[in-house]
């Protein structure tokens, strides 16, 4: 099973060594299948693209379309809604309830740190579109995508790296250019690329931040490499490139802290995530007790047992998810009297996780490509849309899935016809 991650270590090698090539030594493929690349960029919320920063994502979208924004699911947190996005599950239905989870059924916990967890497929429910295509006779490359460590239903990517965040954004782009160059028989036709500087500015300096800024065009010039690389390659116009996030941002403020242990005895309850969506699990005898403490505790956090969370939520049903749920309002934080004293930092900044409603945390969506229409801008939709998007495109009969295709057509070029009979 080791064999996809020495594959994608051999083609980073070589990308490195061979990224001073001259853009006329690249030879355009004879034969090029329908192809998506999928980039996320980790907390680009839907307004950062009007910043002066980001030339490159406004000519890709003047060349393609934009929507709106891309509403994310609820917890707007970066697990879930990654997921979501290659799925087209509700959380609540793919079991990645939260970047935190505790499993009572596996005994197990679940974190993004968590190396052990996050390359287990039990953890992982639904069918991610690498494996769609797999399964269907295709080759798939998702690079640092959430899932894509894991095998799941039996199936790994074709080629897949570990993440690695001290690796530059540079040599990601130049990873995933090196495997569209790869022969026809063995070239990827669905790959991701992800990006985490935005978000790591947001959380610690908030959105209007210089450091967002920089952040900003940190990711734009990644952008450009990989727009550029694709023109180098004679690929641009055979290529549909999506660039789209997770969710957006709200800031945060250490005078906007809701305590806890104001309210309720910690060392009763088991916390499993914390803010702004705090995850409870009491001891069943005490399940009622608790939420009678919390549900009227504090006029910015709304709380509810896990069956009575608000339905336009999808959220609640599935076995991670605790018996209690708080939700704090929007530029609130959630934390402990000790945490809050110790690292009150922690509580500045920025953050994201609420209401998925909320304008705030609206994400980017933009993409170019033979697939979709030329400088057209459509209303914000729902991510859950996108992988019947993404297997429409690439001529996949999708898994079951919350999303449909049609709540995107508007998007392409040629609504009516699979991208693949273009």
């Amino acid at each position: 099973m080791k064999r996809p991650h020495i594959v994608g270590s051999i083609l980073l090698a070589v990308t490195l060594a061979s990224t001073s090539c001259a853009p006329g030594s690249f030879v355009v493929p004879d034969s090029f299948a329908p192809t998506v690349i999928l980039v996320s960029i980790d907390g680009l919320r839907w307004d950062y693209m009007e910043r002066p920063a980001m030339a490159n994502l406004r000519r890709l979208a003047a060349r393609g379309v934009r929507a709106e924004g891309i509403v994310p699911a609820f917890p707007t947190k970066t697990f879930p809604n990654h997921y979501t996005l290659v799925t087209g599950l509700y959380p609540d239905h793919h079991g990645i309830v939260a970047n935190n989870m505790w499993d009572p059924l596996l005994q197990a916990r679940f974190g993004l740190s968590i190396r052990e967890a996050v390359a287990d497929g039990r953890w992982w429910g639904g069918e991610p579109i690498w494996v769609t295509a797999v399964k269907q006779g295709q080759r798939a490359a998702p690079m640092f995508w959430p899932g894509s460590e894991a095998e799941i239903k039996g199936v790994r990517p074709t080629y897949w790296m570990p993440y690695d965040g001290n690796l530059p954004d540079a040599a990601r782009v130049d990873t995933v250019l090196s495997w569209l160059s790869l022969p026809v028989d063995r070239r990827p036709s669905f790959l991701t690329l992800y990006i985490s500087a935005i978000d790591e500015a947001g959380h610690r300096h908030g959105t209007n931040s210089p450091e967002l800024n920089e952040g900003l065009a940190l990711v734009d010039r990644v952008l450009g490499r990989l727009i550029d690389g694709l023109e180098a390659r004679g690929q641009r116009d055979r290529v549909d490139v999506i660039v789209t996030t997770d969710h957006g941002m709200a800031d945060t403020s250490v005078d906007r802290v809701i305590i806890i242990d104001d309210y309720i005895d910690l060392s009763i309850v088991r916390v499993v995530d914390w803010s702004p969506v705090i995850a409870i699990a009491p001891p069943a005898d005490r399940i009622d007790d608790v939420y009678q403490q919390l549900v009227n505790a504090h006029p910015n956090l709304k709380v509810y047992r896990k069956e009575e969370v608000p339905a336009y939520l999808h959220f609640g049903s599935h076995h991670r998810v605790p018996a209690i749920i708080g939700i704090a309002d929007e530029g609130w934080s959630i934390g402990s009297r000790q945490r809050f004293e110790e690292r009150p930092e922690w509580f500045a900044g920025a953050t994201h996780g609420y209401d998925h409603a909320l304008e705030s945390m609206k994400g980017v969506f933009v993409a170019d490509g033979p697939s979709f229409k030329d400088g057209a801008v459509v209303p914000a939709f729902q991510n859950i849309h996108l992988y019947a998007l993404m297997s429409h495109i690439l001529g996949l009969e999708p898994a079951p899935n919350d999303g449909t295709i049609d709540s995107v057509r508007t998007l392409l070029r040629v609504a009516g016809i699979p991208a693949s009979e273009h």
